[in-house]
C-alpha cells in the first residue's frame, strides 16, 4: 500500500512539470486590437474628452509656447524625455507596457495645450489614466528630471523650465497613488 502511495506520488510529481508546460504552450495573449482614429495605437475604452482632462489651465499668451520652440521643440522634447525615461531604469519598467505612440501624441497634445500653442488635449483624466499604475513619488521624480533635462537639451530658458514645472506639480496628487 505504502509502495502505490510513493509510485503514485513519483508519477504526479513527474507530470505536473508536463501539464504545467502544455498549459503554457496553450496559452496565447488576447489579441491587440488598434484604433481606427488613430490607426498605429491600441483602442481605448470611450472616454470624455475634455481640456480639462489636461491637469492644468494654459499659460496666456504665446511666450511661453514660443520658448519651448513651438510645435517642432515640444515634439522633440517630449520624444527625448520618452526615450530617456524608457532608458532609465528607475523607471522602464513602467513604460513596458505602455502605448507609446498614444504617450507621445498625448503628452504632445497636453503640452502643446498647457503651453498656450492651441491644441487641444485628446488623452484621459490624469487621475483615471494614471489609476492602474501605482507611482511612487520617486518614479514622478524620476521623469520630471527626465523632462529637465530633454527641455535643457531643447534651450528652453531655466527659468521657463521652472514655470512650467510649475504647472505640472499639482498633478502629483492624480499621478502617484502610492
Amino acid at each position: 500500500m505504502i509502495r502505490s502511495l510513493l509510485l503514485a506520488a513519483c508519477l504526479v510529481g513527474v507530470s505536473a512539470p508536463a501539464l504545467a508546460q502544455e498549459a503554457e504552450d496553450d496559452f496565447a495573449p488576447p489579441p491587440i486590437v488598434m484604433s481606427s482614429e488613430h490607426p498605429d495605437e491600441e483602442a481605448v475604452e470611450p472616454y470624455e474628452r475634455s481640456n480639462a482632462h489636461a491637469g492644468a489651465t494654459p499659460f496666456e499668451g504665446a511666450a511661453m509656447f514660443e520658448a519651448f520652440h513651438g510645435a517642432e521643440g515640444v515634439s522633440r522634447i517630449v520624444d527625448d524625455m520618452v526615450a530617456r525615461s524608457i532608458a532609465d531604469p528607475r523607471i522602464s519598467p513602467i513604460f513596458a507596457a505602455s502605448d507609446l505612440v498614444r504617450l507621445r501624441r498625448t503628452l504632445k497634445e497636453q503640452f502643446c495645450y498647457m503651453l498656450g500653442g492651441g491644441c487641444d488635449y485628446s488623452g484621459m483624466a490624469m487621475a483615471s489614466s494614471h489609476a492602474d499604475l501605482g507611482l511612487q513619488s520617486a518614479d514622478m521624480g524620476a521623469l520630471v528630471e527626465n523632462l529637465q533635462h530633454a527641455m535643457a537639451a531643447e534651450g528652453v530658458p531655466f527659468a521657463t523650465q521652472n514655470r512650467f514645472l510649475g504647472k505640472l506639480a499639482p498633478m502629483k496628487g492624480d499621478v502617484v497613488t502610492r
